[in-house]
């Protein structure tokens, strides 16, 4: 299927952004004076035992049979790994894991201490100034500063994922001010608990204030009898329908449990009207301070009980009892929703969808969502447990899953951007991070951290491309639902302005002291940005193109290098099998 994939994305630069792929190719050229093949930039846009026994008297000790040594990582290996755990690939990070093993390095990452907050960025950088209360201004900044150099590569790879998933948008932050603050501290948070429960996690984010005003429970009270004003119901649809149990029953394998051929919701009306009434009363903990500075905003909400409904809530076949506290009511109703045998398969498969693979087996998933109800310990929803399990199950790890059709991801815009940044040790020289809001399709990277147009995410985990071959298939393709003729083209000439040294973006420069010794000869430059951008898996075809291409620029000065440096790393960032990880 992900060959498909990789054919489609062909597809959509060879129909109608071809021109665009050729404007492209002169903007490489033009820009850096490389000599690349138009022609092949535009194809490439497209798309021991136990010991020794004892010698007895006149009988030769048996010769032991050796103990085979464990496995050698390749680089490639490690980098493929690396590519579902983390960041990217450095060859720093590709060294650890072959030096470690897969288990060790995820050992030493879980046990990594984490690398300060983004909040604790914009207080040093003096965005807590009155002038900033109505401000976005530097919460991109202190994102893409911790994606990009953070040390924790596993604790920043599973915090982008649960952003994906337990989905707050920056641009839907109205109500409070202090948005940069607001945007930072729920990724803080997400951060500091993406290695423990998701029944505490799922309480965190339920009193979180980016959550209240994102999902519009902020402020909600109970119901009015004299104007019938109801409490808004927004957050608790959301929370059953993205964020534990999903629209579907499902049976453990993440398939849909079907009664008589058909497959059954998981809830209705009624049950998002019951829930609703336990998000009543809840507000900002302004404290003395009552938001002239942005502390209340990482602080938790706080009960305001004259607001909140008192009387039994009845949802999902339970009831939570009147008379309970604003407080007790709200861990009583997770409890309720946390119970529902719905939770493990959902989350885990969009777990595994966000960090390895679009279509996991069912025997994946019921492996996982295993591990998620019990970490053998008798604890359910342990992150770090599942995390693991998802990071070294057979399906992640199998080499015979790289000729697998069905197996594989689109990766997304802003992995792909990280792959290159942690690969050559991007850098702020001024620590300032001025990538900004990278979401324009046209002229960035068609997304940014926690600018989610909707709470669905940037894209659904069961889209289909429609009229596809994939959809023939019956399989998913989540990625594709924002890629476009307009995308393809824009990440490609974003991507070719990042890389280059003079400029970069901004003051964002990578470093290429690894490659410019590699540089005059085309095979040892591929070769290198294969393992660490691709992991080994650039085709046959599309390293003798791009070696072809490389191959006719001048060498031999450092500028010349530099030259076919930007222009290989262009190549590779827009080759389809890079772009289309397995």
């Amino acid at each position: 299927m992900y060959d498909n994939i990789v054919e489609g994305h062909q597809e959509i630069a060879e129909g109608a952004a071809i021109s665009d792929a050729s404007d492209v190719a002169s903007q490489v050229v033009d820009h850096a004076k490389l000599g690349v093949s138009v022609a092949a930039l535009a194809s490439l846009t497209a798309c021991g035992g136990a010991g020794s026994l004892p010698a007895l008297p006149g009988i030769p000790a048996p010769t032991p049979t050796p103990t085979p040594p464990p496995t050698a990582i390749s680089a490639n290996e490690a980098a493929r790994f690396l590519f579902q755990a983390a960041m990217g690939a450095p060859r720093s990070e590709i060294a650890n894991v072959q030096r470690l093993g897969y288990a060790g390095w995820l050992d030493a990452q879980f046990a990594m201490p984490a690398s300060g907050t983004r909040w604790d960025w914009l207080l040093a950088n003096g965005y807590d100034a009155s002038t900033f209360r109505n401000s976005q201004a530097g919460f991109d900044s202190t994102t893409w500063r911790k994606l990009i150099i953070s040390p924790d590569t596993l604790r920043q790879r599973l915090t982008l994922a649960l952003s994906e998933i337990l989905v707050v948008s920056i641009n839907g932050l109205v109500g409070g001010g202090w948005r940069a603050f607001a945007g930072a501290g729920y990724l803080d948070l997400l951060e500091a608990n993406c290695f423990g429960n998701y029944r505490n996690l799922l309480e965190l984010v339920s009193t979180s204030p980016a959550m209240g005003e994102y999902l519009t429970f902020l402020g909600n009270t109970k119901y009015n009898p004299i104007t019938g004003a109801l409490p808004d119901e927004n957050y608790a649809r959301e929370i059953m329908q993205l964020f534990s149990i999903g629209l579907l029953k499902l049976n453990l394998d993440g398939t849909a449990s079907l009664v008589n051929g058909e497959p059954v919701e998981t809830y209705g009306l009624d049950d998002i009207t019951g829930l609703a009434r336990i998000f009543t009363g809840w507000d900002f903990d302004l404290r003395a301070e009552l938001g002239k500075t942005p502390d209340f905003i990482r602080r938790s909400l706080v009960q305001v009980p004259s607001r909140h409904e008192t009387g039994a809530s009845t949802f999902l076949g339970s009831t939570v009892p009147a008379g309970l506290s604003g407080t007790d009511a709200l861990k009583a109703a997770l409890d309720i929703i946390y119970a529902h045998p719905n939770v493990a398969p959902f989350i885990s498969s969009q777990l595994i969808q966000r960090l390895v693979t679009s279509n996991p087996s069912p025997a994946y998933v019921a492996r996982i969502a295993t591990v998620f109800n019990n970490d053998g310990k008798g604890v359910k929803g342990n992150l770090k447990a599942v995390v693991r399990a998802i990071l070294l199950d057979d399906e992640a790890r199998s080499a015979a899953n790289l000729t697998n059709p069905k197996f594989g991801k689109v990766r997304e815009p802003m992995l792909r951007f990280l792959a290159w940044a942690r690969a050559f040790n991007a850098n702020s020289s001024s620590d300032t991070w001025q990538l900004g809001d990278t979401s324009d399709p046209a002229t960035r990277l068609g997304q940014s951290p926690l600018r989610s147009p909707t709470v669905f995410n940037f894209f659904r985990p069961g889209y289909v491309p429609p009229n596809s071959s994939i959809g023939s298939a019956n399989l998913t393709a989540p990625e594709f639902q924002i890629t476009n003729e307009s995308s393809v083209v824009g990440y490609v000439n974003y991507m070719q302005a990042a890389v280059s040294r003079v400029s970069g973006i901004n003051d964002v420069i990578g470093n290429y002291s690894t490659l410019l010794p590699l540089a005059d000869d085309a095979a040892s430059l591929l070769d290198e940005l294969n393992t660490v951008l691709a992991a080994g898996q650039l085709s046959f075809a599309t390293l003798t193109n791009l070696r072809n291409a490389v191959g006719t620029m001048p060498s031999g000065t450092e500028a010349n290098r530099l030259k076919r440096i930007y222009a290989a790393l262009t190549l590779v960032l827009a080759a389809p099998e890079f772009i289309v990880l397995k």
